[in-house]
């Protein structure tokens, strides 16, 4: 006789067929999902290491600029120092200026001249005086453009009195020391 089998097979084995389709679909949805996570990781990972080193960046940039305000701060001063020893050597040249100039007055002015009136105006001598003769006062004015601490000789005026017996010429005269500081640099003004 044959066997005829009563039991739902068909069922039993459509289920079994769902259930290892569901595992194999749960394991592969599980698989997928460790997959994105791990490359998702990786790209965070590095996402964060640039960050870290753009953080970095950041920091020695901030670093820099600190230290390159500090040069500028130093190269500041240095000008400033510089400008100061100058003033202070230019100061020193003109130290005993006063004596140099009356002593180089002494050997221009030939005979025959006579300074009676000397004033020191900055940088500037203004001179008055009496002269016998217009050759001695160009003769005086050679010597000026010789000498090495005065210069820019500058006649203003020759004018004759007629008082005197002996003829005498007055005259007015400019002339420039070299090398010597303006007073308003000496007292700070040019700063």
């Amino acid at each position: 006789m044959p066997h005829i089998n009563l039991l739902p097979w068909r069922e039993e084995a459509q289920r079994q067929q769902q259930q290892q389709y569901f595992s194999i679909l749960t394991f592969l949805a599980l698989i997928s999902f460790l997959v994105v996570f791990l490359i998702s990781q990786f790209y965070q990972a590095k996402i964060d290491g640039q960050k870290a080193r753009n953080q970095y960046l950041t920091n020695e940039i901030k670093i820099l600029d600190a230290r390159i305000a500090e040069i500028r701060t130093l190269e500041e001063k240095k000008k400033d120092l510089i400008q100061r020893m100058k003033l202070i050597e230019q100061l020193q040249k003109s130290r005993n200026v006063g004596t140099q100039v009356l002593d180089e007055i002494a050997k221009i002015v030939p005979s025959g001249v006579y300074i009676t009136k000397l004033e020191k105006v900055g940088n500037e001598l203004l001179l008055e005086g009496k002269s016998e003769s217009n050759n001695h006062l160009a003769n005086m004015i050679r010597e000026i453009q010789s000498s090495s601490l005065l210069a820019d000789a500058e006649l203003q005026s020759i004018t004759n009195s007629g008082k005197s017996s002996k003829l005498l010429s007055d005259f007015k005269m400019s002339l420039k020391i070299q090398g010597l500081v303006n007073d308003s640099v000496a007292n700070g003004g040019g700063r």
